[in-house]
């Protein structure tokens, strides 16, 4: 699994409210390539409870959401917008968790729709959140021009080695 680079980084302005390292408010979400998937492995925090000790569901869907957006920045090295966002809430997340996975894949295009699922887990590595979307993407010129984007890199250094929950492509085969 290797480290993907946020391009946008040291721009003046960034102040993305899910990746931007500088925003004190924010969530300092880091993704991952594994394979088809891009990962986020990220630590809640109290600030982020609705009940006691317990994730609150739009931070949840603001973790799937912003997945969803780096799969499409640097799968299809472009941008996007949600079109569609359905959430599937499957067994609560508590804030004391050391960490939990958000991972996720392109399920299907069709001309510039992108369909993608995404799940979270636990620690224990068990199902948390399902979510999927649909995403309207732009070209990469216009990537380029309005947002920004000239592309999207992983690290070349080392490869991140850490247990994770499957794959959702590689669940049926155990």
């Amino acid at each position: 699994m290797k480290k993907i680079i946020n391009p946008w980084k040291g721009i003046d302005g960034y102040m993305c409210f899910a990746c931007a390292p500088e925003n004190p408010a924010g969530l300092h979400m880091e993704f991952y390539e594994d394979g088809d998937d891009i990962v986020s492995l990220w630590k809640p925090t109290k600030y982020v409870q609705g009940w006691l000790n317990t994730l609150h569901g739009g931070i949840q869907s603001v973790l799937v959401d912003e997945l969803g957006a780096w799969i499409v920045v640097r799968k299809l090295q472009t941008v996007g917008v949600t079109s569609r966002l359905e959430i599937k809430y499957i067994k609560s997340i508590s804030t004391n968790e050391p960490q939990i996975t958000v991972r996720g894949r392109i399920t299907e295009k069709k001309r510039n729709a992108i369909f993608i699922e995404t799940e979270i887990y636990n620690s224990n590595h068990e199902l948390c959140t399902q979510a999927k979307m649909v995403y309207f993407v732009t070209s990469p010129e216009r990537a380029a021009k309005d947002f920004f984007l000239s592309g999207c890199a992983v690290e070349e250094k080392g490869e991140l080695d850490i247990p994770l929950p499957p794959s959702k492509g590689e669940e049926g085969s155990k």
